[in-house]
C-alpha cells in the first residue's frame, strides 16, 4: 500500500482503534482507510492536473499574444480533454460496498484500485514535459503543432486509461 494508507491509518481516533477490536469491524475499518486513501489519492491527481490545466489557460493566453491564433482550437481540445478528466477523477466511484451490501469487495481489490489510480499520477509528469515543448515553441512557431497534438494525445489517453477504472471495479466486484 501506500503513504497514504498509512497517514489515514494512523489518523484514527482512540475510539476507532477500540471498535477495531470487534469482530468484523476491523475488516470494514480497514476497507473504509482504504477507500479513504484512494480519495486522497484521486484528489492528488485531480489537483496536479488542475495546476496543468491552469497553466494551458496561460499558454493560450501566450498564443493569443504572439498572434498564433491558428493552434487555438487545438489547444482548446486539449483543455476540454484535461478539464472531462479531472471531472471524472473528482467524482469516480470508490470501488467498495457498504458493510451489508450483497457484493462484497476485498481489501486485494481495493489495493488493485489503488494501484490503478496512483498510475493516473504520471499523466500530470507527461502532460507536464508535453506543455514544456509547447511553451519552448510558441515564440518561433517551429514544432508547434506537433508539439499541440502530443499534449492532445495525453490528454485523451488520461481519458482512455481513466475508463478502464471501471472495468477494474467490475472484475473486483465481479470475483468476490
Amino acid at each position: 500500500m501506500s503513504d497514504l494508507y498509512k497517514r489515514v491509518s494512523e489518523a484514527r481516533t482512540g475510539l476507532e482503534k477500540l471498535l477495531g477490536q470487534i469482530p468484523g469491524y476491523k475488516g470494514y475499518k480497514e476497507k473504509e482507510m482504504r477507500r479513504e486513501s484512494d480519495k486522497l489519492l484521486r484528489q492528488a491527481v485531480a489537483a496536479r492536473m488542475e495546476a496543468q490545466r491552469r497553466r494551458m489557460d496561460e499558454l493560450q493566453r501566450r498564443l493569443i499574444s504572439v498572434g498564433r491564433l491558428e493552434y487555438l482550437d487545438d489547444l482548446g481540445v486539449a483543455i476540454t480533454q484535461l478539464q472531462t478528466f479531472i471531472d471524472r477523477v473528482r467524482r469516480a466511484t470508490y470501488g467498495y460496498s457498504g458493510l451489508f451490501d450483497a457484493t462484497r469487495v476485498r481489501e486485494e481489490e481495493l489495493d488493485r484500485l489503488y494501484d490503478f489510480d496512483h498510475q493516473l499520477l504520471d499523466y500530470g509528469d507527461r502532460l507536464s514535459a508535453a506543455l514544456d515543448n509547447v511553451e519552448t515553441a510558441i515564440p518561433s512557431g517551429e514544432g508547434l503543432a506537433e508539439a499541440l497534438r502530443a499534449v492532445q494525445s495525453i490528454c485523451a489517453e488520461a481519458n482512455n486509461t481513466f475508463s478502464m477504472r471501471e472495468e477494474v471495479i467490475l472484475s473486483s466486484s465481479q470475483g468476490a
